[in-house]
């Protein structure tokens, strides 16, 4: 299971490959003509729109929501947390029915689950040191998402966001009639006027196991770009790299 709970966090980075898609916003595709070489009056031809900027982890943010599991009945606090470059999720506590802290501390990826329906209390799970990853990897890899859209994030606060998915499939990657298989998929909702202020993250995939359905997301109801507190977990060893 050390992978498992490991790619959660690789899903919010956005995963491995992917083109980034061109789209437009509404009002603007409305205005275009239907022949893109069409030219207008004046005989100028219409720019094409431009795609905003893709997700962008800052160095330093605090922010808090909730974590939610919807076929398990499970609603929690969340906490997300950077501090130059370093960055700490952490899901529930020791008083909810889920309990997880993913980690990039030190170019180094870590995820421990603390408690988690069906997973024996006991012996303790250990804490799991994935492997080399940072901020500039994960930025990198956002990079290639696709832009779905414009959207509106309906609640107490509603919230204009642009919509960017990013996924992994394991097989062939030229298109065609070919054996493909996939394994994670993520869809990204950043505040249109800052893509470096998050507001929620759908996880589809292998990297949900504990999860019958393989279906986790978070949501914020606060994000703010101020240094917030990163703490290795005394489990869990120290970075390598």
């Amino acid at each position: 299971m050390a992978s498992t709970r490991a790619l959660r966090m690789l899903v919010v980075s956005a995963a491995v490959g992917g083109l980034i898609a061109i789209a437009a916003a509404a009002p603007a595709m409305a205005m275009a003509p239907s022949d893109p070489g069409t030219a207008l009056a004046g005989g100028t031809t219409p720019a094409a729109p431009e795609e905003p900027r893709p997700p962008l982890l800052p160095a330093d943010f605090q922010g808090t929501g909730r974590y939610i599991v919807r076929d398990l009945g499970i609603d929690v606090p969340f906490t997300w947390q950077g501090s130059d470059g370093d960055s700490q999720m952490i899901a529930g506590g020791p008083e909810y029915p889920i309990w997880f802290t993913n980690l990039i501390y030190h170019n180094t990826l870590y995820t421990l689950t603390y408690k988690w329906p069906g997973i024996p209390p006991t012996p303790p799970q250990p804490c799991h040191q994935v492997g080399f990853f940072n901020r500039q990897i994960l930025n990198d890899t956002l990079k290639t998402a696709r832009f779905m859209g414009p959207e509106i994030l309906q609640g107490d606060d509603d919230r204009h966001v642009d919509h960017w998915r990013v996924g992994v499939v394991a097989g062939f990657t030229q298109p065609g009639a070919v054996p493909r298989i996939p394994l994670a998929l993520g869809d990204v909702y950043v505040d249109q006027r800052d893509p470096s202020r998050w507001w929620q993250v759908l996880q589809f995939g292998i990297q949900n196991l504990y999860d019958p359905a393989l279906d986790e997301w978070f949501t914020m109801n606060t994000f703010r770009h101020r240094p917030g507190q990163v703490t290795l977990p005394d489990r869990c060893p120290p970075p390598t790299a």
